[in-house]
């Protein structure tokens, strides 16, 4: 679960009115389930890496069954000319799990097809961790979104250090920073993703709190929180099935949630919990609606009424 929408459908959503009658989905050629956040809904989804560059994150199986590799441009190109036949397209996203580790020199090609064969492109998205975007200097994260790309999705998870280890997420707090600051300082809008409960019962205060840090330190324009959902064949299911790991109840993930919010301080983000995992849908502009947002979010806790809440029937990845 890295921060996105799981969407396993073989033909993913589109736009009919922006795509026209003919589904391009159905021609485009997909490796495996297809993932993106939920703002990329109605965007052409373009795969062009298969898997993720990391998939060690201890609490993540979307990508355990594919390894890893970037299409090839013959691969590619077809893609781009298939989609470029159809009415115009305001937004696409790059899949798979790190689009951003794709090396400059081909990451620009890509771009530059898109740009000569799709029409009416407004904005490119795509998945980045820590890692990806450091390798990028300030001057080719400003060239790619010269040629469009206009959001870039990071997966921060938690601000607390221990826990970072302990999920293997393989950066620190500081590389996660010095990432996120990085997309902001080229012009590029970032979008910041954090788990709630990834630190279990033991470590939830100070999970909230650390998240909070990082996310103030960051400062993204967009940030969202999800529930963490264990499942089979991941080792964080595993050492929960072993007793190692507890998580919080539903009202511990909400309280997670609601010290993230009031201990953050952000200059203008947009913040969301509508993800599928989530108990409870946020939708708020912050530091605006902060104060309210958090009188929300304590009300409900303190009614303790399950009813309101999304049912775990209807959650999801």
């Amino acid at each position: 679960m890295p921060g996105t929408f799981t969407t396993k459908d073989e033909n993913p959503p589109f736009d009919k009115e922006v795509m026209g009658e003919v589904f391009i989905q159905r021609i485009m050629k997909y490796e495996g389930i297809i993932i993106r956040p939920p703002s990329e809904a109605y965007s052409l989804l373009l795969q062009v890496t298969v898997g993720c560059s990391h998939n060690r994150c201890t609490f993540c199986p979307t990508y355990k069954e594919k390894k890893f590799r970037i299409k090839t441009t013959e691969e590619i190109t077809e893609d781009i000319l298939e989609a470029g036949r159809y009415r115009r397209v305001d937004k696409v996203f790059l899949c798979d799990g790190d689009a951003l580790i794709i090396p400059q020199k081909r990451l620009v090609e890509i771009l530059r097809l898109i740009g000569d064969h799709i029409r009416g492109v407004k904005r490119i998205g795509l998945y980045g961790n820590a890692k990806s975007i450091l390798r990028k200097t300030p001057e080719e994260l400003r060239e790619l979104r010269d040629l469009g790309i206009g959001i870039i999705y990071l997966g921060v998870e938690s601000g607390n250090e221990e826990i970072l280890r302990d999920i293997r997420k393989g950066v620190t707090y500081e590389q996660t920073v010095d990432a996120g600051r990085r997309v902001k300082e080229a012009g590029i809008s970032l979008s910041a993703t954090v788990i709630l409960g990834l630190g279990g019962i033991e470590r939830s205060g100070a999970h909230a709190v650390d998240t909070a840090r990082i996310l103030t330190d960051i400062d993204p324009d967009y940030a969202g929180a999800l529930t963490l959902m264990l499942v089979p064949g991941t080792t964080l299911y595993e050492d929960h099935a072993a007793g190692r790991f507890i998580l919080p109840d539903t009202f511990g993930f909400l309280n997670e949630l609601g010290i993230m919010i009031a201990q953050s301080r952000f200059t203008n983000c947009f913040f969301t919990s509508n993800h599928a995992s989530n108990y409870l849908p946020i939708r708020a502009r912050l530091p605006e609606k902060k104060e309210k947002t958090v009188a929300l979010i304590q009300k409900v806790i303190a009614t303790g009424n399950q009813e309101i809440l999304r049912p775990e029937y209807a959650r999801g990845l």
